[in-house]
């Protein structure tokens, strides 16, 4: 199974030069029956990740371009009245996909956005008081401008708390950069890609990341980073019990990627950035901020021991 997983990320990376971390965690993050939000700048290699996974893991792939005039029903779909039958019929929207390209999902109004909530927490969309459930897996990766540039509306936090992990890709290093220059398109690339597990594999690979053992001190560590964030006075508001399950998710799908049946606090700090930036908000000046979130990790990650004094 370890090397199956590493065949995945050395695929992917093949196209998106680079970015072996970022990629670790947008596996971890489907593995551990997650959401992705990526926040960066246009032209980054966002829907090249989110192509390139669903590729190599013969998944299905739809792509929706958030705008401002978007409608709910343009992403979950609706009834139409069919003549011929004499009754409203459900046409499914692209949301009815394995892989789900949220893309420029802040450019889109409140309305539009709270479209995913559903889908994204209880795997299945109503429309007319029927429930209609998404295939297996389904995964969301949605992308955002900052929100410094222009058009864009912030998620809620009820929003963000959906997604299990957020990260951000950044400049390539200098040589990958080259490379990238000197080499194909990976947009030309995509094509060529080959499915390295079946969907079979793929659900046991997930159960697999369940399985993975969490010591009695594990867990408590993970309570401390929690509870710290409750207590000190540089965070407005502490992370909720689900961003607790969600650290701890996240830890047992690093673990297995890396060949271990169980979780190391190396595994815990690994996430904690992935996992936490997003939900946390600081009580003074850039609170906000990409760099202020930063900031707010950091300070979690060298206040709490591992061992409990």
């Amino acid at each position: 199974m370890l090397s199956e997983l590493q065949t995945i990320v050395k695929a992917v990376g093949q196209l998106l030069l680079g970015k072996e971390e970022q990629i670790k965690l947008a596996l971890c993050c489907l593995l551990a029956r997650g959401h992705l939000l990526i926040e960066d700048l246009p032209g980054m290699g966002k829907t090249t990740l989110a192509q390139s996974l669903a590729k190599v893991l013969g998944l299905s792939y739809q792509r929706v371009q958030f705008t401002s005039d978007l409608l709910p029903g343009d992403i979950i779909g609706g009834s139409i009245f069919d003549q011929g039958k004499g009754s409203f019929r459900f046409h499914p929207g692209p949301v009815f996909t394995q892989v789900l390209l949220a893309d420029e999902i802040n450019r889109s109004t409140p309305k539009a956005q709270s479209a995913l909530l559903e889908a994204m927490e209880e795997r299945q969309v109503s429309v007319d008081s029927i429930s209609h459930a998404l295939p297996e897996p389904f995964f969301v990766i949605a992308t955002q401008n900052p929100l410094s540039q222009a058009g864009t509306y912030a998620l809620p936090e009820s929003q963000l708390d959906r997604f299990l992990m957020c990260l951000s890709l950044g400049y390539p290093p200098a040589e990958a950069e080259k490379a990238l220059l000197m080499g194909r398109d990976p947009r030309e690339r995509l094509p060529e890609l080959k499915a390295l597990v079946d969907l079979h594999k793929l659900k046991h690979i997930q159960a697999q990341v369940e399985a993975v053992k969490a010591s009695e001190a594990l867990i408590t560590y993970i309570q401390r980073l929690v509870q710290f964030t409750r207590e000190h006075e540089s965070f407005y508001c502490g992370l909720s019990p689900r961003a607790a399950m969600a650290l701890l998710r996240s830890a047992k799908a690093w673990a297995l990627l890396h060949g271990r049946d169980h979780v190391l606090p190396d595994d815990v700090q690994a996430v904690v950035p992935a996992v936490v930036e997003h939900r946390v908000q600081g009580q003074f000046g850039n609170a906000s901020s990409a760099e202020g979130q930063q900031n707010l990790s950091r300070l979690l990650l060298n206040s709490v021991a591992v061992m409990a004094p």
